[in-house]
């Protein structure tokens, strides 16, 4: 986990400590202690799970949970949470809805910290999630503790980011970053295993992603080589060189 200290111009804030009601603005209401943290995911049983786990943490309160845009704009307004943290996919419907919450919360509520947690890892979705507002950005499989240092870290005006996409922020500052179009080390991977002629869920036990997962990727491949089916993404790339 890649730690960034507070923002300039952003108090950094004391981490609260088991038995201490440590709350910056506002009182902890009765009951709560620690970060109020608010969970956004379609998923309930992943936002069950997440939820559970922060709960065992004397530093982190969970005060509220939403499972789509309009839901969580509710909420927020309920709970009052210092840090929010957001899925990408928020619907069937669309991949970015979760892009689209963060603007939104960095525009209405800008003393409100967000993380995004989400499975996608992917350059672009990275950098759009920094520009929109969003302090951190960690994938699914990060371990309990590094999720609690990502919120302890954002809610003290700072950011967080696990290693992969700390790489892609710092060749991003740096300049060193792919162009817009150009594929990913992932989005390779999968062409490699369509070329071979895997199913999408023969690509997701291959590379242990979800089949959602694999379709995301496809679509971004379809999107960046500027062709209409997997087939022709396969075949372009073969004369391109890329697989």
């Amino acid at each position: 986990m890649t730690i960034f200290g507070a923002q300039h111009g952003v108090p950094r804030r004391t981490v609260p400590q088991p038995g201490r009601s440590v709350q910056a603005g506002r009182p902890v209401q009765s009951g709560h202690t620690g970060i109020r943290t608010m969970l956004v995911d379609d998923h309930a049983l992943l936002r069950e799970g997440i939820r559970s786990l922060l709960d065992r943490e004397q530093a982190i309160s969970v005060v509220g949970e939403a499972d789509s845009f309009d839901a969580a704009l509710a909420e927020i307004a309920r709970c009052e949470p210092d840090v929010v943290v957001v899925d990408l996919k928020l619907s069937a419907g669309t991949e970015y809805e979760g892009l689209r919450l963060v603007t939104e919360l960095t525009s209405r509520y800008p003393k409100v910290a967000t993380l995004v947690l989400t499975t996608f890892l992917d350059d672009d979705l990275v950098v759009r999630a920094v520009k929109a507002g969003a302090r951190g950005y960690v994938v699914k499989d990060v371990d309990t503790t590094e999720l609690v240092r990502a919120i302890q870290a954002v809610w003290g005006g700072g950011s967080a980011f696990d290693a992969r996409s700390a790489a892609i922020v710092l060749r991003t500052v740096s300049g060193e970053a792919d162009a817009p179009d150009a594929l990913t080390e992932r989005e390779r991977e999968v062409l490699r295993l369509l070329a071979d002629g895997m199913s999408n869920k023969g690509i997701g036990q291959k590379l242990f992603i979800s089949e959602s997962t694999v379709k995301f990727h496809i679509r971004n491949i379809i999107r960046k080589l500027g062709v209409s089916k997997r087939t022709d993404a396969v075949y372009i790339a073969s004369k391109r060189g890329l697989i």
